[in-house]
């Protein structure tokens, strides 16, 4: 059993809950993390070689800057600039969606 991807930045943020989408948005489906993640793990990636920030500020709209960048590769794993992203017990994936924008 996978449990689904959230973002959050605890204590400012509920949590948003990432899914895969087709190009007309007819097909949406939800992320999920590897089994054996831990909850609030962080995702990581190889193109993310720095400490992140301590707090986003939401007027700078972070999430919609990387959002075109991040989508499914051809074995469904979630990409960021074709780089994939995990936890440390493995890809973040899409059930069925390749080449899927993520919202």
């Amino acid at each position: 059993k996978r449990s689904p991807c959230l973002l959050s930045q605890p204590p400012h943020s509920s949590g948003m809950l990432l899914c895969a989408s087709d190009k007309d948005h007819t097909t949406v489906e939800v992320l999920t993390i590897a089994e054996g993640s831990k909850p609030g793990e962080r995702i990581t990636s190889d193109l993310f070689t720095q400490a992140p920030d301590t707090q986003l500020n939401p007027k700078k709209k972070i999430f919609e800057k990387v959002q075109s960048d991040l989508t499914t590769n051809d074995s469904l794993e979630v990409t960021y600039k074709g780089e994939l992203l995990r936890t440390s017990a493995g890809p973040i994936l899409a059930p069925s969606l390749v080449k899927a924008a993520i919202r």
